[in-house]
């Protein structure tokens, strides 16, 4: 074909681009290696993924770069300025952190500029129109709005420009594309349905193809399979066509099979399985496999030998609006390259495996899904574990499929992305599509996106742009670039230990791997260490510096160390830093956290010297210390370290230098007795440094004779035993080296005792165990045991405390069974008498304890015991006294150790309780101790009444007389009763005391004398008292309230009342007494009010006590016995308002006139208002005066009647309202017609009146139907009493959801199905003439029912509580007697307090 006056000017207008050149792709980089032998898992895993090469064609011709966007490497940095590009696109980047894996960046997006330049050029200058759609091979193709192919190479120069705009006028936009494998055919669909087909070596129109599918759909896409001479369609209608081209005798043709129809489900996306070149012989594509996408599932078939459908996968719920997406790539899986299909359908990508079984069949495995948190519209493998997808956002995203990882996020709103929603509308035929595809097209923009062996390209409206992975070096490159080292070294890391996802450009074996990228870990280091220092701030603070260099140093040091390159960072890097003087000191300071991690043993001598005298010259000592003790001593200049060490106090670190550097174990000894040796000589207390200093001492023995080193490790083992010899040498000598005149012999061994006794001893009786079968040791055994002996006994310097344990520690080692050690038996003798007869009292406690620990041990220490009890009697040791009473067993004389033992006394009740509940003591022994606390009652209880009750409780209750007999205190016998008969927790509650009345009447006794308060509460709770002696008992203490209880209690509630009505007289008698003091003047008036107040009080609460008596009695009582309580009460009241208003105590006489009115309303409850007015006018004190006296009175209780009495009459009105208000409704739901919908019965379906003299009854519902009273029986609808006037009847119909029958359950769930109102009626004489009047004739109507039917519509239409039971609500009166309804209620009906409407019955 020759070329179009379009390609032509098209072509011109190209060659006038000045195009910018950039370095080319090392072409090297994407070749994969020839594979002879079947290759290892390893060996795929890391070289065919990252392999994949740009654009190959059979000729190897590659895409070049020269005319990419010059800048693209940079497009990683936001802050590139240079940089002016509009495609130049924002990268998201974020902030590092150590511990977390950082990928950098990981694709390379470039401009095509070439392409771009002339996709707007053929818009502008031929009319082109805008692109439309783009396909990669060996060569790009880019379809446009108007019909046109242009074609270009991979130098991006224009080859051809395929159609016309005739053509594309008659065949509307390109909508998609495809070039076959070896890159000489590209197909064409067209938005009006058209396809055609080109040779891309000349140029020339093959194939045009207008009847492949339906008219009036437009071609979504169109793709060659694996077979150049098949190929596959997906039209707008949702079906999938395959395309077999023929050509015979020259004439080439198009034969078309309908795979998939879209009546059955819309596919929106297919792709064929097409292996790249080194897998075109893979078993898998004999199959020729094609991957379908409709609305809801997903479906995978053979095209070869014949088709058939391998699978089919519904997705997920998703966003109907979202878009099916499917991309194939061959990945390395268990040994074998299998094809894997991804897809998905909204936010998750789902993996199927695809295999070939020996069978023949093929085998879908379903691999992990990855979930992500976007609405993905398009999904590219970009190699075999790393895809490339597009969310709705335009975001792209870098994912790394095995890890799940997403590496990288791009913008990629500035390419503009061509959408294909015009094609899935099918607008150019008329938009004849169904909304679920146009609803999924809005999305969709298949055809802006092309993958071709590892690179991705994306179609503008004005440009394309083209992805591809950068290689390891470049990634590290651009962090270099953006002066990110940390993240630069983190990722250069990465790539060392082989954890890095998607790397490109590192061959070889994991050592030469490992070996090139430490090569450039180095090179960085320097970069690093260059520029922090050429960053450094020359002025300001020393902090800002400080900081600075923190963070650069020890991320070097760290790095240097991962690469263990020790020697790099000790020469180069320190030669470089030293040049300033904080970056010296940062460095020194950060060496400590690896020296103390071990991870740094070994420091050269400059730095080693260097570090010593920064530390020491910033006080930095504890962290000089920490150092050098995890150091290497031969890095170490000895005699400076030991100095610095020792004027500063470093004694951990002199010990280790001395110990390692010297093997000297015995120097370091010498120099820390030396500083805590003479204070302990002078008596004086150790100060706190002094005190860790010995006890650093302590342990460093303890390690020494351990064999271990101090602080940490171990001593070689050809040294141990030399050291432990010298070390017992050395604690043995007779005098130290500097001898002074007043040292007294043995002085190391002194000073140990003198710091810690009993830690000293512990580690010895640790090191004695490591002795049994060493001759050489046993002897130093023995010699410090004689030094011990020697030093400590008779020596007042020691305190019983540590004489004692040293005893204790000898005896301990004497009791073992393989002891070689002799020590003097009188020795011990002499010990006893030390600590029972010593000088003074003094330490009594720290003595008595000694020697109960060297009683313990047992053993070879045997005592004569009568001298060591009688000893011990006499230095008052009772816990000793106890021991050895106990192995005599004289229980008995335990009880009097804890008596006499006054710190120890408490314990005596739960030894007693013990001692008598546990088995495996005699009953002569339990008898005797019984005795014992018999004989001691009296001060057992003084010492703790409520212990000794438990007591005597558990274990004496026979012997309560005889203690009760004992206690001759009262007010001590009231205190052990009150515990013995209070009810408490734990006790046996079966356990009954003798004469328990008695014990209760006496307790009652002394209760009145000594606590009267709690006399009530007695008496409430107890049960155990009689009556009448309790009556007895408190009138003889005159105790009224108390007497009234238990007269009321008795029954005599006359006799009760009478004594409350005393009290009440005495208090007004007092009220009127102190009135009458007032009156005179006599006192203060303050203290006459107080008195005044409380007497008020009194005479309220004395008051109130009686009215509640009152009420609680005249429940039970005749009209008459209730006027005898309660007129008298009000006669005293009346009386003392009338003697108190002679005097001038007014607010006295206010409140006794409220206190008789509150009288009178409670007595208006149990006594009629006529009687009380006649008592109050016959009563003297009023009857002669005026009215005016008794107005108050009266006139109370006539508001009271008028208050009543208005609220009976509101009651009543809206009572008769309400009932009115219902029987009105229910006599018009029962006087209602009914209205039958046919005029058959429905169960016989015949005529209602089958014989002109038929007699059969007839039964309406009120649902309309209409039943043959005979039918209905048949059928057994009728339910309740068997009476046949007074049965129930239930509508068939209604009642069964199937006409079934319905029984009696049924028929009380569905209240409607029912009738409201049913009629029996008879046709006696009922004629045509009779129905069509209307009439009806009622033998008999169940009103009864009728009512009961029609109530319970009435409770659902009247819903909401009646208006009385709002009153009484608000009025909060809530009546205690329940009310039943009205009328009947369903059976089962709950009953309701009375109202007037009932409450509503919901239907099911």
């Amino acid at each position: 074909m020759s070329e179009s006056p379009d390609a032509s000017s098209l072509l011109s207008a190209s060659s006038q681009l000045n195009l910018v050149e950039m370095d080319a792709i090392d072409d090297k980089e994407f070749d994969i290696p020839q594979v002879d032998t079947p290759p290892t898992l390893e060996s795929i895993l890391n070289e065919l993924e990252d392999e994949d090469e740009p654009f190959v064609l059979e000729d190897t011709c590659v895409l070049n770069t020269d005319n990419m966007d010059a800048h693209s490497c940079d497009t990683s940095s936001l802050a590139s300025s240079d940089s002016g590009d509009p495609a130049h696109l924002k990268r998201k980047r974020k902030a590092v952190d150590l511990n977390e894996t950082v990928h950098g960046s990981v694709l390379r997006h470039s401009l095509l500029k070439g392409i771009s330049a002339q996709i707007v050029s053929a818009a502008d200058k031929v009319d082109a129109g805008l692109p439309t759609a783009i396909t990669v091979s060996g060569v790009i193709a880019v379809g446009t709005s108007h019909g046109l192919a242009l074609v270009f190479d991979t130098n991006q120069a224009l080859r051809l420009c395929l159609g016309t705009k005739a053509t594309g006028a008659e065949f509307g936009a390109v909508s998609a594309l495809s070039i076959n494998h070896d890159c000489s055919r590209l197909l064409c669909g067209f938005a009006k349905g058209q396809i055609t087909m080109w040779d891309l070596a000349s140029g020339k129109l093959l194939r045009t193809v207008t009847d492949a599918h339906p008219p009036g759909t437009a071609i979504l896409h169109v793709k060659f399979t694996d077979d150049p001479t098949l190929a596959v369609c997906n039209d707008s209608g949702g079906s999938v066509f395959e395309l077999a081209f023929r050509r015979v005798m020259g004439m080439r043709s198009c034969d078309s099979r309908c795979l998939f129809s879209g009546s059955k489900g819309e596919v929106c996306c297919i792709e064929p399985l097409r292996a790249p070149p080194d897998f075109r012989d893979h078993p898998i594509t004999h199959y020729s496999l094609l991957a379908m996408a409709s609305l809801t599932k997903i479906l995978v078939i053979g095209l070869k030998p014949s088709l058939k459908v391998w699978m089919t996968f519904p997705y997920s719920k998703s966003d109907p609006s979202s878009v099916p997406q499917l991309a194939w790539q061959f990945v390395p899986v268990q040994k074998m390259v299998n094809p894997i299909l991804a897809f998905c359908k909204g936010d998750t990508i789902h993996f199927l495996l695809v295999k070939k079984e020996e069978t023949g069949t093929i085998h879908v495995i379903k691999q992990r899904q990855l979930h992500l948190t976007c609405d993905i519209i398009s999904l590219s493998w970009i190699n075999s574990r790393t895809l490339v997808l597009v969310d709705s956002h335009e975001k792209l995203q870098v994912v790394d499929r095995p890890s799940q990882e997403v590496l990288e996020t791009l913008d990629l709103e500035q390419v503009q992305l061509v959408y294909n929603s015009r094609h899935f509308k099918s607008l150019a035929t008329g938009g004849n599509v169904s909304q679920a595809l146009a609803l999924v097209g809005e999305k969709a923009c298949y055809q802006s996106v092309s993958s071709y062996a590892g690179q991705i390209v994306y179609l503008g409206t004005k440009s394309a742009h083209i992805m591809a992975l950068r290689n390891w070096r470049e990634r590290i490159d651009c962090l270099l670039k953006q002066e990110h080292f940390v993240e630069a070294l983190s990722l250069a890391w990465s790539f060392h230990e082989g954890t890095a996802k998607a790397v490109v450009g590192l061959f070889g074996d994991p050592l030469k791997r490992k070996g090139v990228v430490a090569d450039k870990m180095v090179e960085i280091l320097f970069q690093f260490a260059e520029h922090a220092l050429k960053k450094c701030p020359e002025q300001g603070k020393i902090q800002v510096m400080e900081q600075h260099f923190q963070d650069v140093v020890p991320v070097l040091v760290d790095y240097c160390l991962l690469l263990k390159r020790a020697d790099l960072m000790f020469n180069q890097l320190y030669a470089r830093l030293v040049e300033n003087m904080v970056a010296k000191g940062v460095f020194l300071e950060s060496l400590e956290s690896y020296i103390v991690a071990d991870r740094l043993g070994h420091l050269t001598t400059p730095i080693m010297r260097d570090l010593l005298a920064h530390y020491h010259g910033n006080g930095m000592m504890d962290s000089l210390e920490r150092c050098i003790v995890h150091l290497d001593v031969t890095s170490l200049d000895i005699q400076q370290v030991v100095q610095v060490c020792w004027e500063n106090q470093l004694y951990d670190a002199m010990i280790y230098v001395f110990n390692s550097g010297m093997n000297d174990y015995i120097t370091p000894m010498e120099k820390l007795f030396a500083v805590i040796s003479p204070p302990l000589r002078a008596g004086r207390s150790l100060t706190d440094e002094e005190v860790v200093m010995g006890n650093k001492l302590l342990v460093y023995i303890s390690c020494c004779l351990a064999g271990r080193a101090y602080p940490l490790g171990d001593i070689p083992e050809d040294l141990v035993v030399q050291v432990k010899n010298q070390v017992f040498e050395f604690l043995i000598r007779l005098h130290s080296a500097d001898l002074i005149e007043e040292e007294e012999v043995f002085p190391f061994i002194r000073t140990l005792l003198h710091f810690d006794t009993r830690e000293f001893l512990n580690v010895l009786a640790m090191k004695f165990e490591d002795f049994k079968h060493d001759k050489q040791a046993l002897e130093y055994q023995q010699r410090i045991v004689d030094i011990l002996l020697q030093v400590m006994v008779d020596n007042p310097d020691f305190t019983p405390s540590q004489v004692g344990g040293l005893f204790t520690f000898l005896a301990r080692q004497l009791a073992k069974p393989d002891n070689t050690l002799f020590v003097n038996r009188k020795l011990f003798d002499q010990v006893l008498e030390f600590l029972c007869c010593p000088d003074d009292d003094s330490r009594h406690t720290e003595r008595q304890q000694v020697l109960l620990e060297l009683l313990q041990v047992g053993g070879v220490v045997q005592f004569n015991e009568e001298r060591l009890l009688a000893l011990a009697e006499k230095a008052k040791f009772y816990q000793i006294c106890e021991c050895l009473y106990e192995k005599k067993h004289l229980y008995d004389r335990i009880i009097d150790c804890y008596l006499r033992n006054p710190l120890r006394k408490g314990e005596i009740y739960n030894y007693i309780h013990n001692l008598l509940s546990m088995p495996g003591y005699s009953p002569e022994e339990k008898q005797t101790v019984k005795d014992k606390v018999l004989q001691h009652i009296q001060e057992l209880v003084t010492f703790d009444p409520s212990r000794s009750a438990d007591l005597v409780m558990f274990h004496f209750t026979n012997e309560v007389q005889q203690i009760i007999s004992e206690l001759q205190d009262d007010q001590l016998l009231f205190q052990f009763l009150s515990c013995l008969l209070e009810p408490r927790e734990g006790r046996p509650s079966e356990s009954m005391l003798p004469l328990e009345r008695d014990l209760h009447e006496l307790l009652l006794d002394l209760l009145c004398r000594f606590a009267p308060q709690q006399l009530l509460s007695f008496l409430q709770t107890s049960q155990h008292y009689r009556l009448e002696e309790a009556i007895q008992i408190t009138e003889k203490y005159h105790h009224n309230e108390a007497t009234a209880y238990l007269l009321e209690k008795k029954g005599d509630v006359h006799g009760a009342f009478a004594l409350l009505l005393e009290i009440l007289k005495e208090k007004l008698n007092l009220l009127t007494a102190e009135s009458d003091r007032v009156e005179e003047g006599d006192g203060t008036m303050e203290e006459e009010e107080r008195d005044s107040e409380s007497t008020l009080t009194k005479v309220k609460e004395s008051l109130n006590d009686l009215i509640v008596f009152c009420h609680r009695s005249s429940d039970n009582l005749y009209q008459q016995q209730r006027e005898v309580l309660w007129f008298p009460l009000l006669e005293t009241m009346m009386a003392s308002q009338k003697l108190v208003k002679g005097l001038n105590a007014e607010h006295t006489f206010e409140v006794l006139k409220e206190l008789t009115m509150k009288v009178l309303n409670c007595m208006s409850s149990f006594i009629s208002l006529p009687a009380i007015i006649q008592r109050i006018l016959q009563d003297p004190v009023y009857g002669k005066g005026k009215l005016a006296e008794i107005q108050g009175l009266i006139l109370g209780m006539l508001d009271t009647f008028s208050y009543e009495q208005t609220l009976l009459e509101t009651t009543t009105s809206l009572l008769n309202h309400d009932l009115h208000w219902s029987l009105a409704h229910l006599h018009a739901a029962v006087t209602k017609g009914l209205h039958p919908r046919q005029d058959y019965c429905n169960i016989c379906l015949q005529q209602y009146k089958r014989r002109q003299d038929s007699a059969d009854g007839i039964i309406v519902f009120s649902c309309g139907h209409l039943y043959h009273f005979q039918c209905l029986q048949q059928k057994d609808s009728g339910w309740g009493l068997t009476s046949e006037l007074q049965q129930r009847w239930s509508c068939y119909k209604c009642s069964s959801s199937q006409g079934g029958r319905a029984g009696h359950s049924t028929e009380q769930k569905r209240g409607r199905s029912t009738s409201l109102a049913q009629t029996r009626v008879t046709s006696v004489h009922l004629d045509k003439g009779a129905e069509a009047h209307g009439k009806k004739v009622f033998v008999d109507a169940t009103l009864d029912l009728q009512q009961e039917q029609s109530w319970d519509q009435l409770r659902c239409l009247y819903r909401g509580p009646s208006r009385l039971s709002i009153l009484s609500e608000l009025s909060h009166c809530h009546s205690n007697e329940k009310t039943g309804l009205l009328f009947p209620a369903q059976p089962g009906t709950e009953n309701f307090q009375l109202k007037l409407s009932p409450p509503p019955l919901l239907e099911e």
